[in-house]
């Protein structure tokens, strides 16, 4: 049964259980790296990332549909992954001069990333280009400035087209621009190769990204009809994750008001990720290529398969389910009498509740800075493990800066017994997007350091990520 919350917390919205985390936390591995760090720091867990690799591969495979992997950087900068994709044999989707250099010198071949992105520099375009990367050109410009780059190296190219379905969207080429970068793509012969044909769409809904694809395959006949190869289909990312169990998700939505927030913030309902999905990871992708589109009377995979297509993946955070926790020091307890609190409904009395105050800021938790909130609830760990029930506490989390608006949690989360100065909070699930999307050495603060913990069998081992800082 959940709970539907009160004025003195929100209904709890717990992470889906994870037997490997909860030995992680009942373990002396997260006080040990925290008296070591002397602040936050992140867990990364690569056999977990290697799962959800397998994961999409099987779905390609049970639907025979040939298909490449790639790695959407953006959302870990931890070289750890791209280590996995070298490994595993994926590739890995860039969008700077720094990123394609971690993936090279990290072991990923160049004809196995793709490098995306508005208005690609100079530099970026002539290396990719020199190491046989496959550039997404947005622009119909792009092309001459591949070509006049570098004139002997036959870039190749993928068109990035603007979808119909978000008109507002800054990126990708219009049905006219397509066109003409066909013809132009033509005419450079043998100067350059053009492979086919890519999208992106904003949020998470399988109809339309199966109605795009399936537009995607006669736009590559009519590239086809014009000499161009043209055998490759980029469906992006997009791939939503399933943290929390349903039941929770909807009655946190349903009974979510001001008085479960500190000082009484208000969050809009359709800003929070959907932190609840029924088709996650690789069954969204399953679900996209076994949907039969509007004016079409074959799946997404039947016509892949027909044309003799292969697909494009870029998923980020769906490859990273489940493999990464952010972890936070309470260096002190503020507690907030009754009368410093917003009431409730109509009729509740205000209570009292606490301030937890972390040994880093919400820089580390990357959704607090998109008007929005990390829902999950954190994990309290005492010096003993994980805190039993006691006496049930509200309480939200707050960042060491001398900032307002340096919250981590808003939400009064109920915790099971009273936190104390030493404890630990433990959000699982952040490796995607939510550790260093934002980060920052604020009031001179060390970047939270990412651990990857290579072994949990017996005793946990770990090492530092490999990448070097800039």
């Amino acid at each position: 049964m959940t709970s539907k919350g009160s004025a003195a917390g929100a209904p709890a919205v717990p992470l889906h259980p994870d037997p490997e985390w909860d030995a992680l936390c009942d373990s002396e591995l997260l006080p040990e790296l925290s008296h070591a760090f002397g602040g936050p720091y992140h867990l990364l867990l690569p056999h977990r990332f290697d799962a959800n690799v397998a994961a999409f591969r099987a779905v390609l495979a049970d639907l025979d549909v040939p298909g490449a992997l790639r790695f959407a950087k953006k959302a870990n900068k931890a070289a750890v992954w791209v280590e996995c994709c070298a490994a595993a044999g994926i590739g890995v989707d860039v969008a700077s001069v720094g990123e394609l250099q971690q993936a090279l010198g990290h072991g990923v071949p160049g004809p196995d990333i793709v490098v995306t992105g508005p208005a690609k520099a100079d530099d970026l375009l002539r290396l990719a280009t020199a190491q046989g990367c496959l550039i997404t050109v947005d622009a119909l410009e792009e092309i001459d400035r591949l070509l006049a780059i570098a004139p002997a190296a036959r870039p190749r190219v993928l068109l990035r087209v603007h979808p119909p379905q978000q008109p507002a969207s800054r990126f990708g080429l219009t049905g006219p621009e397509v066109e003409r970068a066909l013809h132009r793509c033509a005419r450079a012969g043998a100067a350059l190769r053009m492979e086919g044909l890519s999208f992106h769409l904003a949020g998470y809904a399988v109809p339309p990204r199966a109605a795009l694809a399936a537009h995607l395959v006669g736009v590559c006949a009519r590239a086809r009809g014009l000499g161009l190869p043209a055998d490759l289909i980029g469906i992006g990312g997009g791939f939503p994750v399933d943290y929390v169990p349903r039941a929770a998700w909807r009655d946190f939505l349903a009974h979510q008001q001001p008085a479960h927030y500190h000082a009484g913030k208000t969050f809009h309902t359709d800003d929070f990720y959907p932190y609840h999905s029924p088709t996650p990871g690789a069954e969204a992708l399953r679900a996209l290529l076994t949907t039969v589109p509007p004016g079409h009377h074959a799946t997404v995979a039947e016509q892949l398969r027909a044309a003799g297509h292969r697909v494009l993946l870029e998923p980020g955070r769906a490859l990273l389910d489940r493999a990464g926790c952010t972890v936070f020091r309470i260096q002190g307890v503020k507690h907030r009498p009754a009368g410093d609190a917003p009431p409730g409904r109509p009729g509740e009395q205000p209570a009292p509740y606490g301030l937890l105050t972390v040994d880093g800021t919400s820089l580390s938790l990357s959704e607090q800075w998109f008007n929005s909130e990390f829902v999950p609830d954190p994990v309290l760990v005492t010096p003993a493990g994980r805190a039993r029930p006691g006496r049930p506490y509200p309480a939200c989390v707050v960042g060491a800066s001398c900032l307002e608006s340096d919250v981590l949690t808003w939400r009064k989360i109920i915790f099971p017994d009273r936190p104390a100065r030493g404890d630990l909070l433990v959000y699982g699930n952040t490796a995607g997007y939510q550790m260093d999307s934002n980060e920052s050495s604020f009031h001179d603060l060390a970047l939270p350091p990412k651990v990857v913990v290579e072994s949990i069998a017996d005793r946990p081992r770990w090492r530092l990520d490999r990448r070097t800082p800039h």
